[in-house]
C-alpha cells in the first residue's frame, strides 16, 4: 500500500490515505465535465474508511446518490463518491500532493468525449502562456 495525500488549491482541506488503491480512471461523462468545468476527470478510487480527511468539505448532491465534494474556502472539486459503490470514494488525481506516480488505467463513458480533445496533438505547444489573456502580446 503507498501512502496518499493531496489537498485543496487554498489548502484548508486536505487529506490522506494508506488504503489500497482500487481504480484510476478518467471520466468523460458530461456529468463530471459540468462538475468541474473541465473536458474528463482523472480519478484515484480509494475505500472510502482509509480516507482521513482534515478541513471542512462541503457536499453537493448533484444526482440522487451522487455526492460530490469541495472546499467551501476555494471551491476545489476533492471527490465523488455514488450510492452505485458505497465503499469508495473517488478522489480527484489532480488534488495529488504528488502526481508523478499517478497513472490512468481505464478511460469511461467514452460516448460523451468531449469531440475536440482528438484536436490536441495538433494545436501549438508552449511552456508557459505564449500571449496575454485576449490575444494582446
Amino acid at each position: 500500500m503507498t501512502m496518499l495525500r493531496g489537498r485543496c488549491l487554498c489548502g484548508a482541506v486536505t487529506w490522506s490515505s494508506a488504503g489500497p488503491v482500487t481504480r484510476n480512471l478518467v471520466c468523460h461523462c458530461e456529468n463530471c465535465q459540468r462538475a468541474t468545468s473541465s473536458p474528463f476527470t482523472a480519478f484515484v478510487g480509494l475505500p472510502s474508511d482509509a480516507v482521513t480527511w482534515t478541513g471542512d468539505v462541503t457536499h453537493f448532491e448533484s444526482s440522487p446518490g451522487t455526492h460530490r465534494g469541495f472546499c467551501p474556502a476555494c471551491g476545489s472539486r476533492l471527490y465523488f463518491r455514488s450510492d452505485r459503490w458505497p465503499e469508495e470514494i473517488h478522489i480527484h488525481a489532480a488534488t495529488l500532493a504528488d502526481q508523478s506516480g499517478y497513472r490512468p488505467d481505464a478511460q469511461v463513458v467514452l460516448a460523451e468525449r468531449a469531440a475536440w480533445l482528438d484536436h490536441l496533438d495538433a494545436a501549438d505547444r508552449h511552456e508557459g502562456f505564449h500571449k496575454a489573456p485576449g490575444g494582446a502580446r
